[in-house]
């Protein structure tokens, strides 16, 4: 029975080695697709940067098959098809959006914080800048309280407080942007996000002098 049990203790231990091993695995493909996503979003335009887009979906959806209850690996494939919509733009990135729009919902219902909320800004972001009923799921109302959630998880966060300012700029506040401008401006730098954290302070600069010049 003590050879039974020390066997048993040792397959366990095997176990949970292997999985921490896939795991660490996965966690560095997701940050793979973080880095990518950024090249990709900042770094290239044009066909090159739809063609690019498309690669990472796909890679993106081979990992939330092989992990389906990875909330930031279905966080990025939303993230990815969101930005593919965006940069296609027109009714045929739609479908792109809709597919963007169930990643996400995925994420959230997996863990809402992950990323510090960076799901609830991103589908935020998404219901405000789609079309409404018939066409697709655009709603002005939901979008908001998604990014005033995503300001309540991450308050100092560059990316809840741009989006947030964005969307005041488009309604005209443009004071009150400035606010959250600055706010995201004085955001710490994140560990091996150089790149898209130049890229949003860049916009950020722009729609801060903007905002500035139609005050």
């Amino acid at each position: 029975m003590y050879k039974a049990l020390r066997l048993s203790i040792i397959m366990i231990g095997v176990f949970f080695c292997t999985f921490a091993t896939v795991q660490a695995q996965v966690d560095q493909q997701v940050l793979d697709l973080q880095q990518r996503w950024a090249e990709v979003n900042y770094l290239l335009k044009g066909k090159s940067q739809l063609e690019a887009f498309n690669t990472l979906i796909e890679d993106a959806r081979k990992i939330t098959m092989s992990q389906p209850d990875n909330a930031q690996a279905w966080l990025w494939s939303g993230i990815a098809r969101s930005s593919y919509a965006g940069a296609k733009g027109g009714l045929g990135a739609l479908a792109a959006a809709k597919a963007a729009k169930a990643d996400l919902e995925r994420s959230l219902e997996l863990d809402s914080t992950a990323l510090e909320g960076a799901a609830l800004t991103s589908l935020g972001v998404l219901y405000l800048n789609v079309p409404g009923w018939p066409i697709a799921f655009g709603d002005d109302e939901k979008g908001v309280a998604l990014l005033k959630k995503g300001l309540e998880i991450s308050p100092d966060g560059i990316d809840s407080n741009y989006f947030y300012a964005q969307y005041l700029f488009d309604e005209g506040e443009y004071i009150e942007a400035q606010r959250y401008l600055r706010r995201a401006l004085n955001a710490e730098d994140r560990a091996g996000r150089q790149i898209a954290d130049q890229g949003r302070r860049t916009e950020i600069e722009e729609l801060l002098r903007l905002s500035e010049s139609n005050q």
